[in-house]
């Protein structure tokens, strides 16, 4: 492992099937409910503008899709202003009826609080679950994720 890089891990269970939980992460319509749309032309190698709708002021951002293995594996670079990219890598396992999410996101180590990080990923999964089920999705303004809940 490169030590200049720092790994957050989350897995997520869904009781979905793995075509549907895909469909959510991969379609602009079913992103849109729970992280935000985006526009391009889909396939490896080429970048998406990707609008985060519930950061304030989000504007489109550029991800560079540099693998996709319908529905088992999306890897993507997501560009963030003035830093190096971050790697998110996306791995789904059927278990029964359902799915497992594995959420792998590599960046650059930094003196940023990784912890607002990871509280953000937890926040857009847990979107994602609730969009799954057509609940409404969490507001930052009012989220904890369920590992810092008392």
């Amino acid at each position: 492992m490169d030590n200049d890089v720092t790994r957050l891990e989350l897995r997520r269970e869904y009781p979905d099937p793995i075509e549907d939980v895909w469909s959510a992460l991969t379609e602009s319509d079913r992103t849109a409910r729970w992280i935000g749309p985006w526009t391009g032309e889909a396939g490896v190698g080429n970048t998406i503008m990707l609008t985060m709708t519930a950061e304030e002021g989000s504007e489109p951002g550029p991800a560079v899709i540099r693998e996709c293995d319908p529905p088992k594996r999306l890897v993507m670079d997501l560009g963030v202003t003035d830093q190096p990219a971050w790697r998110v890598e996306l791995t789904l396992t059927e278990r029964g009826e359902g799915t497992v999410l594995d959420f792998v996101h590599l960046l650059p180590k930094t003196d940023w609080d990784t912890s607002d990080i990871l509280k953000g990923w937890h926040f857009y999964l847990d979107r994602l679950g609730a969009s799954l089920v057509g609940e409404p999705v969490p507001e930052w303004d009012t989220y904890t994720p369920p590992s810092l809940e008392a």
